[in-house]
């Protein structure tokens, strides 16, 4: 995949956040898109009142076609749930994406850095910080 496909993909995923702003509670406007093969194979956003939140909306529509796909994400995905469910993190692993792209760093305790350091100890590719700036005014 080439740079100028990833750039409109974590496009459409900062556009699926934009549409959620101010409708997903005290959790972030989050959007995910699941590509493979280049070809989109799941999107989402986070949903009304927070939750299910992107990445656990978007891999369960592409179900085991996400096994070797990449995932653009606005934010860093989650270390942790408040919930005790699985997190974002955790559910990437197990469906055995490639590669994870995500614009913004998560503020939150339960996030910070630990999403990605599961993704990577797990052998997953991760890159940072892509597009950072065009998704940082849906975290102020």
């Amino acid at each position: 995949m080439s740079r100028a496909d990833d750039e409109i993909h974590m496009r459409r995923a900062i556009a699926l956040a934009r549409a959620r702003l101010g409708r997903t509670a005290e959790n972030p406007a989050v959007g995910c898109v699941i590509v493979k093969a280049g070809r989109v194979i799941a999107e989402a956003a986070t949903a009304e009142g927070g939750r299910p939140h992107a990445e656990e909306q978007a891999l369960a529509a592409a179900g085991a076609a996400a096994e070797g796909a990449d995932a653009f994400v606005t934010l860093e995905p989650c270390a942790e749930r408040s919930n005790g469910t699985p997190s974002c993190s955790e559910r990437l692993v197990g469906a055995r994406v490639r590669r994870v792209v995500y614009a913004c760093e998560h503020p939150h305790h339960l996030s910070a850095g630990g999403g990605p350091a599961r993704l990577r100890e797990a052998g997953i590719a991760v890159e940072a910080g892509f597009l950072a700036d065009e998704a940082a005014e849906l975290y102020p």
